[in-house]
C-alpha cells in the first residue's frame, strides 16, 4: 500500500533545477502558517483554509490584496491540501510539539521550493556563530540558476532566504542587520518529517538518516537516533535498530488517501 501512495506522490518533492520558487517573493511565513493551523480544523478541505484567509480574515490583513497575496504564498509553500501528502504529513505531526513547527515548515518549503532547497549548503557547512547574510545566500542562488534572475529578484530572494532560516532558528541575529548560524531545535515529529521525505525519495535504512532533510534537523546522529526511538513511541513512525539494521516504517504518514481506501 504505501508503495502504491509513493507512486502518487513522488513528484511532489521538487527537482532541484526547477526555478520560480516562491522564496523568490516571499519568506516562509512560520508565524502565518502557525496561525491558520491553529484557526483551521485538520480535517478541513482546501476551500477551507482560502476561506480562513479571505472571508474570516484569520491573519489580519488590511486588504483583500493582501489576503490574497498571502493565502497563495502559503499554498505555493505548504500545499495547504489534504490530498497533498507532504501537507497532511504536515498536518499529522504539527500539534506534537510546537517547538518543532518551524523546522516543519522549513522541511516541507525546503521539498517544495528549489531556491530555497538551493542555499541548504550555506546554512550546513557554517558553523555556529559564523556571520551568515544575504550575499552568501544570493551567490549561491546564482550559482544554482545561472542568468535565470535579475539583480532586483536575487537581492530579494537572498533576503527572503536569510529570514526563513532565520524563522526555522538556523540563524540567529547578532545586531538588527547581521545574522549569525545557531543549532536549530529540532523534536520527535521534526525527525518522522525527515525520515519521510528521505523515504519518498527512495532511501532505506540507515541511509535515511544521511539525507538532506536530516542535515537540516542540526543534530548529531547519536540524537537523531534518541528522537527516532521517541517518534516511535509516540507512534508517528515505526524505528526498530537490531544489530545495527535499521528499518523505517510510516504506517501512519502513508495511509493510503480517502479515495485510495474506499476503492480497495
Amino acid at each position: 500500500m504505501q508503495a502504491a501512495v509513493e507512486e502518487v506522490v513522488t513528484h511532489e518533492i521538487v527537482d532541484g533545477s526547477v526555478s520560480g520558487g516562491p522564496s523568490t517573493s516571499q519568506t516562509i511565513m512560520v508565524a502565518s502558517l502557525q496561525h491558520l493551523l491553529r484557526v483551521v480544523p485538520a480535517d478541513a478541505p482546501p476551500s477551507g483554509y482560502r476561506s480562513a484567509v479571505m472571508e474570516e480574515n484569520v491573519l489580519g490583513k488590511e486588504t483583500m490584496r493582501a489576503r490574497e497575496w498571502a493565502f497563495r504564498q502559503l499554498r505555493r509553500f505548504y500545499g495547504l491540501d489534504p490530498d497533498v501528502l507532504l501537507f497532511r504529513g504536515l498536518r499529522d505531526l504539527w500539534p506534537d510539539d510546537p517547538v518543532g513547527q518551524p523546522l516543519l515548515a522549513m522541511l516541507c518549503a525546503l521539498a517544495r521550493d528549489a531556491v530555497l532547497r538551493s542555499t541548504a549548503g550555506v546554512i550546513l557547512n557554517s558553523e555556529p556563530g559564523v556571520p551568515v547574510g544575504p550575499t552568501d545566500f544570493r551567490s549561491t542562488i546564482e550559482e544554482a540558476f545561472p542568468g535565470v534572475y535579475g539583480d532586483k529578484t536575487l537581492r530579494t530572494a537572498a533576503g527572503n532566504v536569510a529570514s526563513s532560516w532565520y524563522q526555522a532558528g538556523h540563524l540567529d541575529k547578532e545586531t538588527r542587520t547581521e545574522k549569525v548560524r545557531s543549532r536549530a531545535t529540532a523534536t520527535p515529529a521534526d525527525l518522522a518529517y525527515g525520515l519521510l521525505l528521505g523515504h519518498i525519495e527512495g532511501h532505506r535504512g540507515q541511509a535515511l538518516f544521511d539525507t538532506l532533510w536530516t542535515r537540516v534537523l542540526d543534530q548529531p546522529a547519536s540524537r537523531l537516533t534518541d528522537l527516532a526511538v521517541t517518534a516511535s513511541q509516540r507512534g508517528l513512525i515505526e524505528f526498530k535498530n537490531a544489530g545495527g539494521i535499521v528499518d523505517v516504517g510510516f504506517t501512519v504518514l502513508l495511509r493510503p488517501f480517502d479515495d485510495e481506501a474506499s476503492s480497495l
